[in-house]
């Protein structure tokens, strides 16, 4: 502990001063001290003293009477000379009515009814801080002002010889004064400890009053100017307003306030067309600020990679913007930089995405250099190898990652061999299949998938339909379209009954746990009313899985349920790491409540009206900025939504109730059917584990692949 390492024997001194005498001294030491163990070795700095400290203020409030201000340089350490010097320097500044800072302050511009200043010499490093208090009726910058030019005009000329000798005689005599006396701050014990901590001898005075009687005024100048002629801390203190007062009015605070009105979220119109190449463009002015995003949206994904290999449309997106044929990565981070410009790529299981924002002042050259990333990305291998070690890394991370394991295996577990969705839910691919990627194979997803007829272009921002149209025809006008394959998404069947997959992490104290089944895809009709059982069941903070597990329980700090947007059959899962000791009383609970709020304990009124609140309060926050409503315009795209979907779905969520919830809960879990993956520490989960009887156990490594089961 701090203690046992700091307060021992070897790091102490002790002095006694007064009628004693070294023998009687060392003898009563050695009896009371003497058999307390020496601590541990020591680390202790000599000096630390910052460099290149920038200047600052701060500006605070208290309860005084008039404004102060302080100013704060960095400071020698204790048993450096130039303490000595300066501690001379502070002597003619602000000791006694004659010194330069009160005769300028106090007593002839009378703006100021102290000037003081200290200094703070500790063992590594030290301070000077010098203080004002404003006059009545004065204004404190009129006080600063005063202190500087003193400063300056010190720093400058120096100290005379008459200052610095009473200085000197002030120090020494205040010396004298306090040695008189044995204890004290000043006295004889509290010079020889400081001493002999401080300057490594009981008698390193002797060398500070040498210092001092021969310092002259050109050594205190020097002194000066090195230590107070840089930056400093300011601390400037006002008054407290002393008419701030409460208003004394009371109000109900046994409640939280809710506002009786809410106010209208809209959502921005849309207006579309058709490009001459077949693109499809959707545009939503918003003229707020000058900025305008895109969103290119292309009917790819992850699900592509059926058609190639496991991560080419990771690694695809990920070299877009790795160089053009006219531009190599340096150039195009550059040049997006000059204008003001960001340029994103990526994917999810169904689409892939370009994203720019650009300055309404830089749009022509912002949408270039998109175009371009878009149309003549160079694939450059040197960028590909790298990228390609970066994505291994990301897989091995993700198959140390308890959470992202599951999510690794579960989709072919779900899905089963060959479907589109049944690659790793992170897109990564495996790392045979990411180790063996050619630049033939982005070439070849770019060729397939990146066609005119197979893209949808969001616009949002400040500009124009008109304004816009002939620009992206411009810019797109050498894009020719294309056929483009047909992603095979089959329907699959749940299991006829439940099972159970375990994955090892020996030593983990930590499981995780993820269950769950296929739900049709989003419909419509009844996409409002998933939206609702899921947040009820795990999606918000307040939902049943998660206050058993993390609130009642104690045993996760935090599980949750999910359905996860595909443009086919779409995974629920609950989603819990769960204390190790606990694993198999938390898939009991878990299950326990997806069949109870699948079967009698469905959702009630109050938790559907608390969760219409969450999905319509929220959604004035929601479409912010021109990215946030281009994000809900990809989803109109992907989910092939009504264009007025967002314009209504506050009514929709209005008109849902309890009944509706709980139709659709009864209609699409099935309890009985989960597929669980766990990831732990098998010597501590797996017996009990079976023991449940949630249906067959299987033992799986981090790949999914089958190991030995008993």
């Amino acid at each position: 502990t701090w203690f046992e390492t700091y307060y021992g024997p070897n790091n102490a001194t002790l002095v006694l001063a007064g009628d004693i005498d070294v023998a009687t001294a060392r003898e009563k030491v050695e009896r009371y001290f003497g058999e307390i163990p020496p601590g541990p070795p020591l680390t202790r700095r000599e000096r630390w003293i910052p460099d290149g400290v920038p200047a600052s203020r701060i500006v605070m409030q208290d309860r005084v009477p008039e404004a102060r201000i302080y100013k704060v340089w960095l400071a020698p350490e204790w048993i450096s000379d130039e303490s000595t010097l300066l501690q001379l320097a502070d002597y003619v500044l602000t000791s006694g009515k004659t010194s330069r800072l009160y005769q300028r302050l106090v007593y002839e511009d009378q703006i100021a009814t102290n000037a003081s200043a200290f200094l703070m010499s500790n063992e590594i490093a030290g301070a000077y801080v010098v203080y004002a208090t404003v006059a009545e009726g004065q204004d404190l910058a009129t006080v600063e002002r005063a202190l500087d030019e003193e400063l300056t005009r010190f720093l400058a000329e120096g100290p005379t010889r008459a200052e610095v000798e009473r200085a000197r005689t002030e120090i020494r005599s205040s010396f004298i004064r306090g040695i008189e006396q044995v204890g004290g701050f000043s006295g004889k014990a509290q010079i020889l400890a400081e001493n002999a901590v401080y300057g490594g001898r009981p008698d390193f005075y002797e060398h500070s009053l040498d210092v001092l009687n021969a310092a002259t005024p050109e050594q205190v100048q020097a002194a000066a100017r090195k230590w107070l002629d840089g930056n400093a801390l300011v601390l400037e203190i006002h008054p407290y307003p002393t008419e701030l007062k409460s208003t004394g009015t009371s109000v109900d605070r046994s409640k939280l306030p809710m506002p009786e009105t809410f106010p209208d979220a809209p959502f921005p119109e849309l207006e579309q067309t058709t490009l001459e190449n077949g693109m499809r463009l959707i545009v939503a002015e918003r003229h707020a600020v000058p900025v305008v995003q895109f969103s290119l949206q292309l009917d790819a994904g992850y699900a592509a990679d059926q058609f190639a290999t496991p991560g080419v449309a990771t690694m695809t997106m990920e070299m877009l913007d790795e160089g053009t044929r006219s531009m190599d990565a340096l150039t195009i981070s550059a040049r997006l930089a000059e204008l003001g410009a960001e340029l994103s790529s990526g994917a999810n299981l169904d689409f892939s995405v370009v994203g720019l924002s650009a300055l309404k002042e830089n749009l022509d050259e912002s949408l270039a250099i998109y175009a371009d990333v878009i149309l003549n990305p160079s694939f450059d291998p040197a960028e590909l190898e790298r990228l390609k070690r970066l994505q291994l890394a990301a897989i091995q991370q993700e198959k140390n990652t308890p959470e992202d394991m599951a999510l690794r295996v579960l989709p072919r577990l779900l899905y089963g061999e060959g479907h589109a969705y049944s690659l790793p839910m992170t897109g990564s691919g495996t790392e045979d299949a990411v180790a063996a990627l050619e630049r033939d194979a982005l070439v070849a997803y770019h060729d397939t998938w990146f066609k005119p007829n197979n893209a949808t272009m969001i616009v949002v921002g400040d500009t124009t339909l008109a304004e816009i149209r002939p620009k992206l025809e411009a810019a797109f006008e050498r894009w020719e379209p294309g056929e483009v394959p047909e992603k095979r998404l089959p329907e699959v069947a749940l299991p006829a009954a439940g099972r159970v997959y375990l994955v090892d992490r020996p030593g983990a104290e930590q499981s995780v746990i993820l269950a769950g089944h296929l739900i049709g895809k989003r419909d419509e009709a009844d996409d409002i009313a998933v939206e609702a059982m899921n947040d009820i069941l795990g999606g918000a903070f307040v939902s049943r899985v998660n206050m058993n597990l993390r609130e009642d329980k104690g045993w996760s700090y935090g599980a949750d349920t999910v359905v996860f947007d595909t443009q086919a059959q779409r995974p629920f899962l609950a989603i819990a790491p769960v204390q190790g000791d606990r694993t198999a009383e938390a898939m009991r609970e878990i299950e326990r409540e997806i069949a109870e709020y699948a079967g009698a304990r469905g959702p009630t009124p109050e938790e559907v009206a608390a969760s219409k609140r969450r999905s319509t309060l929220t959604l004035p926050g929601r479409w912010e900025t021109a990215r946030a409503v281009a994000r809900d315009i990809a989803e109109l795209v992907r989910f092939d939504l009504p264009d007025d979907y967002w314009s209504s779905y506050a009514e929709l969520v209005g008109a849902l109730d309890a009944d509706d919830v709980n139709a659709v809960t009864k209609r699409v879990l099935a309890p009985d059917r989960l597929t669980w993956v766990v990831v732990g520490d098998l010597d501590v989960i797996e017996a009990d584990v079976r023991a449940l009887g949630l249906g067959e156990v299987r033992i799986i490594d981090v790949d999914g692949a089958p190991v030995g089961n008993p």
